[in-house]
Formats: structure tokens, sequence, C-alpha cells
């Protein structure tokens, strides 16, 4: 005789989702509370449901309370719990993720929450806010997002905002500099943006935005030009620029010392021995908007 069957079957998923929406922020029945942003803001929640969703909440909701001397106790601490560092708005597309595994994103927010997603270790909101901020991605956002990327060690995120920078136009690229993300980039991050072939900007506007880049950040950091700009002058291309534009340049340059005068040695010397010689064979490669000088007919072999 055949043994009993048995299979599981699946009702509608999408009812599921909404009944278990109407508990997000709910305080009827809620048994844990969250004190959020500066604002201070209630949020209420399930620790049933927190805790089967995210290892992050199962450890806070299960410590002991302040002052207990047993810390196998069995008695949750009570709360409120307080959030100070995060937006109130951020903090409930968590809790909406917890309770229905969607979220709701706008580009407002949707940084902090891949910051929260990460915090949390809550990977599928993570490949949620990546896929949003890669589908919204705009010249206002793309420096932050990239920076945010690197950080969190979002590799596809990483080349997607380092393609959508490649394929700025020289007038877009003038709107991404001034953006704050922009202005906020580590020096890890700006180098990499300049190492590209692909950038559609000539030379001389990438020195003067790595020379404001620079200055913000000597002033955030409490850092000499020179030192916090190390990394990504190493890859301007001087070689690229014409004697005369080489001479404003230095001339800017004593009052700053943002370029080793070592570099701009060298970029004469291509000039002088008409040959990139001495020179790393990337410097002496014109990008894909570098503007055409004379000179750049001696710098070709090189690049070859």
């Amino acid at each position: 005789m055949a043994g009993p069957c048995s299979a599981r079957l699946q009702g509608d998923v999408a009812a599921f989702t909404a009944a278990l929406r109407t508990l997000v922020n709910n305080p009827q029945f809620s048994d844990v509370m969250f004190v959020v942003g500066q604002e201070q803001q209630k949020v209420f929640a399930h620790r049933c449901v927190l805790v089967c969703r995210c290892q992050a909440f199962r450890g806070m909701l299960s410590q002991a309370p302040v002052g207990s001397q047993d810390s196998s106790s069995s008695v949750p601490p009570q709360g409120p719990f307080i959030l100070g560092n995060v937006q109130p708005e951020v903090f409930l597309a968590v809790i909406e993720f917890l309770y229905t595994n969607s979220v709701t994103l706008n580009s407002h927010i949707a940084l902090e929450v891949l910051t929260s997603s990460v915090e949390y270790g809550l990977q599928d909101l993570c490949k949620l806010c990546v896929k949003f901020i890669k589908d919204t991605l705009s010249v206002e956002q793309v420096c932050e997002a990239l920076q945010a990327a690197v950080t969190y060690g979002q590799v596809d995120l990483q080349q997607h905002c380092l393609d959508f920078i490649e394929g700025c136009t020289a007038v877009r690229w003038q709107a991404v500099v001034r953006t704050q993300g922009f202005r906020e980039l580590s020096d890890v991050v700006l180098a990499r943006v300049l190492r590209s072939d692909r950038l559609a900007v000539d030379e001389l506007d990438l020195v003067q935005a790595v020379r404001e880049w620079a200055h913000v950040s000597s002033a955030v950091l409490e850092r000499p030009v020179p030192e916090v700009a190390a990394l990504p002058v190493r890859e301007l291309r001087l070689p690229l620029l014409a004697p005369s534009e080489l001479v404003t340049l230095e001339s800017y340059n004593q009052q700053d010392l943002l370029i080793p005068v070592e570099h701009i040695a060298a970029a004469w010397r291509a000039h002088a021995l008409r040959r990139g010689s001495g020179v790393p064979s990337r410097l002496c490669r014109p990008r894909r908007g570098t503007r055409p000088r004379d000179h750049h007919r001696h710098l070709e072999p090189h690049a070859k």
C-alpha cells in the first residue's frame, strides 16, 4: 500500500504581504518600541518578526536587562531602544522589508537604506537597494553612490557608477564635480575615477576639479593640500598639457603645492625630449575627452 502523500501548497502571497504590512509601525499588539532619529520618532514593532528575520535584531532583543546578574536571563529587555543615528524614514524602510520582504524607496533615502542593510546584515534588502540605485542613478547622486559602493564592497554598483561617470559629457562632468558627493569622495575613489581612459573631459579641467576637491578635503580633514591629494594627483596626465598650460599650472601650484614639482618636471622633460620617456605610459595616453595638442603626436609611439 502506498504511503500518504504530502505537499506544501502556497496561498495568495500578495494577500499575506498586505496583511503583514498592516502591522508595520502599528502599536496594537506591539511588544517593542524604538525611538528613532533626532526627531525621537516612536516606531512600534513585534519581537517575533524582528528576531526571526534578522540576526542583528535577535542579538539586540536577546540581551539581558541592564543590571541583571544573569547573562542568560530569559527576560528580554523592555526598551525603548534609542536609535539616534538613523532617520525614521530609513528605519521604517528596514522594518517594512522585515515584515513584507519588499521595500518602498526613493532617491533621498536609498543610499542610507543600503547602509542600514549592510549594518543589519540584510543581503536581500541590500540587493533591492542596489537595483533601485542603479535604475535611478543621476548626476546628483553618482559620486555618493560610488563612494558607498566602494565602502560596502558592492562591486557591481561600483562599476555601474564608473560607467555612468565615463559616459558623462564635458558639460555633465562639470555638474558632477559641483555635487556634494564629489567633494566628499575619498582620495582612493577619486584616484580610481581618474585612472579611466574613457572620461570625456580634458586634462586641464581634471586638474581644476582635483584642485577644488583637494582644498575642500584639506579643510575638512585638517591636513595639507599636497597630503590629501597625493593619490589623485598621481593619475593626472600632465604630459598631455601644452607648454603654455604647464606654465600657468606652475604659477597656480606655487600657491598650494598641489602637484609635486617632480611631476611637473617630468611633463617638461617629455616636451623637451619630444617623447614620453621616463613617464608612465598611462600618463601619456589621451582620454576620450582630451583636446588635441600639437605635441601629442610625439607621445603616440610611447602610448603604443
